[in-house]
């Protein structure tokens, strides 16, 4: 399957790849690399084409940030998260970390507050 890998905003072409399965291909808020390069996926399309009377999947089109995955993100609940989740001003957000201290990093916040964390 063909996944073609597009600047976010602009949509310019920057790469094409193959994989073998949909399920290789990374969802929104993900990271991956690429020949060296890394990447934050923020918009994933599917697009189709019309064959032999029906529609079949054709390519996925990744609309990506030239980004290095942060030395602080984490998985938490199935996502990556930039920053301490259990924070109550951390955004749970692969793109930002909190309104108080966005550039982080956190153990160096005087306003962090333990929040329960089930807050969305």
């Amino acid at each position: 399957m063909r996944v073609e890998l597009r600047q976010s905003g602009s949509g310019r072409l920057l790469d094409q790849l193959e994989v073998a399965d949909l399920a290789d291909v990374p969802h929104p808020g993900r990271w991956f690399s690429n020949e060296g390069r890394s990447f934050l996926v923020l918009q994933r399309s599917h697009r189709y084409q019309f064959r032999a009377g029906r529609y079949q999947l054709a390519a996925v089109a990744l609309q990506v940030k030239a980004q290095q995955r942060p030395a602080d993100a984490r998985l938490w609940r199935h996502q990556w998260v930039i920053g301490d989740p259990s924070c109550r001003f951390n955004a749970r957000s692969p793109l930002l970390r909190c309104a108080v201290l966005p550039d982080g990093p956190c153990d160096r916040c005087n306003h962090y507050e333990a929040g329960n964390g089930t807050e969305t």
